[in-house]
């Protein structure tokens, strides 16, 4: 099969795809499996599935994806199988490199061919369901993937949509590695650098993971709160019922047939992702001889392995093929090169006991059974916050573990050349960090340091190798914590309003410094800036609708935010506190006037007057199109990114054409579930589960995602029966 798909890699071809065509044997297939499953939509949209077996359910499952939004499943796995630059041209050529290079799909196929028959059950239905979608809808135009095969699941395990590339490595040296002969690297179109700002964003927004013990719950039952920090409409909600003892309810990242975050009817769990240092770059001695190239192993030369890969490149309406030489060593690929050294990669990204984990957690009904399923030990991107109905709270940082020399620094690469830099195997679960039933009664993960996430309980840092999790804190957990310490009794109610929070930590530390520089500045300076420093010593520090000091404030600091060293690895971002308050200290005072008088001006010449409420620029707003309008329809939202500390997360931005900020990522489906005899959740997702502009589940759910009112869970069928919209077989 490899060799086909390299002969038609070969050809340019053009542009054009059509929906798949299905065999009489297929349909056959198809239309047993569909007979058997039942889906009913809630009056909310939200899917429940049942079937006889969890194969039946996968299928229905992913079926019912694929009537939400297919193109969200395609362009999962274009990033997956490094498929991008058939669509999106050149910009996505190196990308699609990086990815082919860091797992092959031949290795996929393998796996696929190896696992057990029930396992391979579910991959089968994962594919079958997609493409019974696409057979019965020749009106949905794949834009590459005309037909999905059961290994493709193989490829995409764990639940986040990206991989791990550690020790700074970054695209552009990728694309200097690989960069063909005769290729003008000054005129490739790569995406831009990100700004020293995105990067912060898109770091900072982060997932919270709340637990809290019967010890602080008013009902003396467990609770978990899951809030992941996405780009919106990143997942759907559904519950999965088999007579095979499935039953869970939760999100599932589209084109994945397990509930990534979420609960069944004895546990729950929230992934956080992780900032464990789980992937390493070797840096690989390189020569070349006879047209070879070999690299340098105690004091051995070993032949670089060599895979050709071929990646089709949309240009206009046609396909092109690029041909690259891909390097590896024993490490892994080769990504990158500095200083005369080669890069090699080495992780965990793809992987068969991935999988299996991930839908092993679905079905444990015990902690017990939970921690077998950890015990597996390959996701390599998530945190874990856990909750169950026998009051047990629970907290590990990380799962995939590899032991290492804990004297060398593993965030930057390391000498390739000898064994002393080898993994030692891997780490059991309970060598990592991690928290079990802490005597405080509850548990905070905000992608921040596990050596705070229980008060007291928290774990000792001193234990622990550091390359195991990096002591960085950041301001969402500072007031996690802050919040957590001072509650005796929360409600499932009072708990939600916790994780709405909107006091905005950061400025208890940006906001001094400001007021000492302007008591001690002239009185032109006084006069010039009183009115918005006055506005900004009344504010309580809290985001809202109309408040004019959360423009200000929000503005100003993120201008400030300039003057933050870049940090030198994806663990040292993660010291957000330590890294603001030592650039806050080195500001001068001039800096920090300067700075919110130029705020001041911006937003007088953006808006016709400085005094702005956060709410007339901050908006909600669900385009069919996707194009924001400044004229359509929107709502005002009173959060903010969780950049400063706040606990939902709202990340907006002026679009093309708008004045108007609207948002794009944070609160994505949020749940919070109570673990008594009878399960108990309340949760919401944004704007709504339907993505067709003319159902009424498109924005149904706006005005509590918005303002924190949850809608309730109906895990149980008689619930759901009574609010049923339609019920139906795929």
């Amino acid at each position: 099969m490899k060799k086909q798909l390299l002969a038609i890699a070969a050809l340019v071809l053009p542009f054009v795809v059509s929906a798949q065509k299905a065999t009489p044997k297929e349909i056959a297939r198809y239309q047993q499996q569909a007979k058997a499953v039942t889906i009913i939509r809630d009056n909310y949209g939200v899917p429940h599935i049942y079937a006889q077996t969890d194969a039946q359910v996968v299928f229905g499952l992913m079926y019912s994806q694929c009537e939400d939004n297919f193109k969200g499943i395609e362009r999962n796995y274009l990033y997956q199988l490094g498929r991008q630059a058939e669509v999106d041209g050149e910009s996505n050529l190196y990308t699609d490199v990086q990815l082919q290079m860091i797992a092959d799909s031949a290795d996929a196929i393998k796996d696929y061919k190896a696992s057990p028959v029930w396992f391979k059950k579910l991959m089968d239905a994962f594919a079958d369901g997609i493409n019974y979608y696409l057979y019965k809808h020749p009106e949905v135009k794949p834009l590459v993937f005309k037909h999905f095969e059961p290994w493709y699941a193989l490829m995409f395990t764990d639940g986040s949509v990206s991989a791990t590339v550690t020790g700074g490595l970054n695209l552009s040296e990728t694309a200097r590695f690989y960069g063909q002969p005769g290729m003008d690297m000054g005129k490739l179109k790569l995406p831009k650098p990100k700004t020293l700002q995105e990067e912060l964003d898109e770091r900072e927004i982060g997932s919270n993971g709340f637990a809290v013990s019967p010890k602080l719950s008013a009902s003396k039952h467990a609770m978990l709160y899951i809030n992941p920090h996405v780009p919106f409409y990143f997942r759907s909600e559904v519950q999965l019922v088999s007579k095979e003892g499935l039953n869970v309810y939760g999100a599932c990242t589209w084109g994945q047939f397990f509930v990534y975050q979420g609960f069944n009817q004895h546990c729950g769990w929230m992934h956080t992702s992780s900032n464990a240092d789980v992937g390493d770059l070797y840096a690989e001695k390189v020569t070349k001889k006879d047209g070879k190239w070999y690299y340098e192993y105690n004091g051995e030369q070993k032949p670089v392995t060599e895979r050709k890969l071929t990646i089709n490149v949309k240009q206009g309406d046609k396909l092109v093929p690029k041909t690259f030489t891909g390097y590896f060593t024993h490490h892994g690929p080769v990504l990158g090169a500095r200083n005369g050294k080669w890069l090699a990669l080495r992780n965990d990204n793809r992987s068969y006991p991935a999988l299996l984990e991930s839908w092993l957690i679905t079905k444990a009904n015990t902690f017990a059974e939970y921690k077998l399923a950890m015990d597996i030990g390959h996701n390599a991107t998530n945190n874990t916050v856990y909750a169950d109905d026998q009051g047990n709270i629970a907290f590990w940082y990380g799962n995939f573990m590899p032991k290492r020399d804990p004297k060398l620094d593993w965030t930057q690469p390391v000498d390739g050349s000898t064994s002393a830099t080898e993994w030692q195997g891997l780490h059991k679960q309970s060598e990592i960090v991690h928290v079990f039933n802490p005597s405080t009664g509850w548990i905070e993960n905000c992608n921040s340091t596990p050596f705070s996430s229980a008060g007291v309980a928290s774990p000792d840092k001193t234990k622990y190798p550091a390359y195991m999790a990096p002591d960085g804190e950041n301001y969402r957990a500072v007031n996690a914590i802050r919040m957590f310490g001072n509650v005796k009794s929360l409600g499932m109610d009072d708990l939600i309003k916790l994780g709405y929070d909107k006091y905005l930590t950061a400025f208890d530390v940006l906001l001094p410094p400001l007021f000492k520089a302007y008591d001690a500045a002239p009185d032109s300076t006084k006069a010039m800036l009183k009115e918005p420093v006055q506005i900004l010593r009344d504010w309580d520090r809290r985001s809202a609708v109309n408040s004019v000091a959360t423009t200000l404030g929000f503005e100003w600091g993120s201008s400030l935010m300039r003057l933050l060293p870049r940090a030198k690895s994806s663990e040292d971002g993660t010291y957000q506190t330590a890294r603001t308050e030592a650039m806050i200290k080195a500001a001068t005072p001039k800096q920090l006037l300067d700075d919110l008088a130029s705020v001041v001006k911006s937003l007088q010449s953006r808006y016709g007057d400085w005094k702005v409420q956060w709410g007339d620029i901050n908006r909600y707003q669900r385009p069919a199109d996707g194009m924001f309008n400044d004229n359509a329809p929107s709502i005002p939202v009173g959060q903010v990114s969780s950049l400063f500390g706040q606990l939902p997360s709202f990340v907006s931005r002026p679009m093309n054409g708008t004045k108007k900020r609207y948002g794009y990522s944070g609160n994505s489906f949020i749940a919070a579930i109570e673990f008594g005899p009878k399960i108990k959740a309340k949760s919401i997702m944004t704007g709504g589960q339907s993505f067709d502009p003319k159902s009424k589940n498109f924005t149904d759910q706006t005005e509590g995602y918005i303002n924190g009112q949850f809608k309730d869970v109906l895990f149980y069928k008689a619930d759901v029966l009574k609010h049923v919209q339609r019920t139906y077989h795929p």
